[in-house]
């Protein structure tokens, strides 16, 4: 039998989860309860709801918070809701934040460095699919030039500031959303 840490709890996308570390009285009281206060997950990312960035739903939304670090994904018909851990980029000056949608998706990416990071790492070459992929598994490529939601071979990166700009996800992560995800997922980045 696997025991259920909170790491195994957040890859596997159970938000949920530490509802049920909570005593019986904790659990019973209602959404109206807590109106008025700011409701957190077992890891401490701030919930988010959609309708505080979108319009509708659309085809689906995504929200991808730097600041706690965690991507918020609600499916277009609103039966799926998912929270994932993530990376974030190392500085403001490298995140881009606002409006943007999936425009292209791929399995088993390979990867290309940016004009800006052979101008700071110039011995960089291209990586093909594989374990040595900074992109990991999958990709979810942005409207934005260079900016992709990603999956990471490198699990140390998640929860960190450690890209040049994108959302790095754990690959199993980033499985289950590119599975989730179809092309035209409008996302934010706050």
């Amino acid at each position: 039998m696997t025991q259920l840490t909170r790491r195994r709890a957040l890859s596997l996308g159970l938000v949920g989860a530490g509802a049920m570390l909570l005593p019986a009285t904790a659990r019973s009281q209602t959404s109206d309860d807590v109106i008025g206060t700011v409701r957190n997950n077992v890891s401490s990312f701030q919930m988010q709801n959609w309708r505080d960035h979108f319009e509708s739903l659309g085809k689906g939304a995504i929200v991808a918070d730097t600041v706690s670090r965690a991507l918020h994904y609600w499916s277009g018909d609103e039966t799926t809701y998912r929270i994932f851990p993530t990376s974030v980029p190392i500085s403001d000056e490298l995140t881009k934040r606002g409006y943007t949608e999936i425009v292209r998706k791929k399995e088993g990416p390979s990867w290309t460095p940016t004009a800006s990071q052979m101008e700071r790492y110039p011995d960089w070459k291209p990586i093909g699919p594989g374990p040595e992929n900074p992109l990991g598994t999958h990709a979810m490529y942005l409207s934005w030039p260079a900016y992709i939601i990603h999956g990471t071979h490198d699990t140390r990166k998640i929860g960190r500031r450690s890209s040049d700009g994108c959302i790095g996800l754990y690959n199993e992560n980033i499985s289950e959303l590119f599975a989730l995800c179809p092309v035209g997922t409008q996302v934010r980045v706050i």
